[in-house]
């Protein structure tokens, strides 16, 4: 017999590994109550929350919202090379207690970084048996590797990341404008996407001195809308796919959002610091707050949170870019520039959504369901019949200290510390099993 509309019958007499209930599951079609049952690592069938179900372990969260597992295709895992700012081991089990089940690595600041074929054989022997969440990688585009790039690309990177100005490590260079179109060409051939740090060197300036409204005069959002403008017209011309990180500045919303309309094939993200920080907010001396581009001003915030809705910005990932402590000395100009989050973001996007009237579903759609489509990882970012059994019990009122020396990021530095964010992750499943414990993460690869 048929079961209810949107749900299978016969549900008694199939048995699954595990089912999870949760009267506020996050599906593609919104909040559900609904029963997941989960299958040998996927999940198998959405069933009524109350129906009768035999499975090895049924958990029921009542209230507890269950949400997707987060996908953050911006990390910086540093490894190998700078293992002693960030490694694999920590930022997968960071990843894990923030409900992320998928990262996406850049390609610096490791030595080597990824920009050959040779140096991604490095980064998955450093990785190999040590992840936590499962992994996915970026290529990097640098003057000079343009021949590198489909031998990449061949073996499963998700993407080419690139710097239109210098990207603060001297094995990572940027690409000038005649650079970025060579490689861009390349990619459109074999049909690739390019992830660009967009701020345009020739508006970008030392700063006059060690105060935090000195460096953010140094980056102005000038010169982030002049490479976001650089970047639309490169994709427009060779037809490739390229997509904007980090956007801080709500100056890039105008190009950004006409070019969507145009149809150049152009999208863009933003990150938990830019959407719940402020620059009148920044203490004096604190460089934790410190990244590139800055953050910015409560009113740019309003108008990011604006773009977000709208989805002229499609995704909001970490950057999650540490360092030990010493390179975060008290001067904005000197400190080394890059925020820790990536155990935090769920709950400090969570803290402002909420306040704005947004629902766990936008962020569900913001953190999982568009990361995993710009990256293209099938079988994650929504909880559906055939996916990744990824998933998050998630307390959406639970109020969160955030204390630094509990996270489990190697070098524990973030602006959040301190603070009560609001959501708190109970648990996290890594295809159907929790993640944190023992590693079970697997590494994950583009389909040719």
């Amino acid at each position: 017999m048929p079961g209810p509309a949107g749900f299978p019958g016969g549900a008694a007499t199939t048995s699954y590994d595990l089912v999870v209930r949760s009267r506020r599951a996050v599906t593609p079609e919104g909040e559900r109550a609904v029963a997941v049952a989960v299958r040998d690592g996927r999940i198998a069938a959405l069933h009524e929350y109350a129906a009768p179900l035999k499975a090895a372990e049924d958990i029921d969260l009542r209230d507890i919202a269950l949400l997707p597992g987060l996908v953050d295709t911006h990390v910086h895992v540093n490894e190998p090379g700078r293992a002693h700012w960030e490694g694999f081991a920590t930022a997968t089990r960071a990843a894990a207690a923030g409900g992320v089940t998928t990262i996406v690595d850049m390609p610096l600041n490791s030595i080597p970084p990824t920009v050959d074929v040779e140096a991604l054989d490095a980064k998955l022997r450093a990785a190999a048996g040590r992840c936590h969440v499962d992994v996915g990688f970026w290529g990097g585009a640098v003057p000079g590797n343009v021949k590198d790039l489909r031998p990449l690309h061949d073996r499963g990177v998700h993407g080419f990341k690139c710097f239109l100005s210098p990207s603060g490590v001297d094995e990572f260079p940027h690409l000038d404008l005649a650079q970025a179109r060579r490689a861009l060409e390349e990619i459109a051939a074999f049909g690739g996407l390019m992830v660009v740090h967009a701020e345009d060197p020739a508006l970008l300036g030392d700063p006059a001195g060690p105060t935090y409204r000195e460096f953010l005069e140094s980056r102005p959002g000038a010169a982030e809308r002049s490479a976001v403008e650089q970047v639309i017209r490169l994709a427009r011309e060779t037809g490739a796919r390229a997509h904007v990180l980090h956007v801080s500045s709500a100056d890039c919303l105008e190009p950004l959002e006409a070019a969507r309309a145009e149809g150049v094939r152009v999208t863009a993200e933003t990150c938990p610091h830019y959407l719940t920080l402020a620059a009148e907010h920044v203490p004096e001396g604190d460089t934790s707050y410190k990244c590139c581009p800055p953050i910015r001003s409560a009113a740019n915030r309003d108008l990011l949170w604006d773009g977000l809705a709208r989805g002229v910005l499609s995704c909001v990932v970490s950057d999650h870019s540490p360092s030990t402590a010493d390179l975060k000395v008290p001067d904005f100009a000197a400190a080394w520039g890059g925020v820790a989050s990536l155990q935090l973001g769920l709950a400090a996007v969570w803290t402002e959504a909420s306040r704005r009237g947004h629902g766990l579903d936008a962020v569900a759609r913001w953190m999982s369901a568009n990361p995993a489509a710009l990256a293209g990882i099938p079988g994650k970012g929504g909880i559906r019949p055939g996916g990744d059994a990824d998933l998050v019990a998630f307390d959406p009122d639970a109020d969160h200290p955030v204390d630094a020396r509990r996270l489990h990021h190697r070098n524990p530095v973030t602006p959040y510390h301190g603070r009560t964010l609001k959501g708190a992750v109970l648990t996290t499943w890594l295809r159907g099993r929790p993640a944190g414990g023992e590693p079970h993460g697997t590494f994950l690869f583009g389909e040719r």
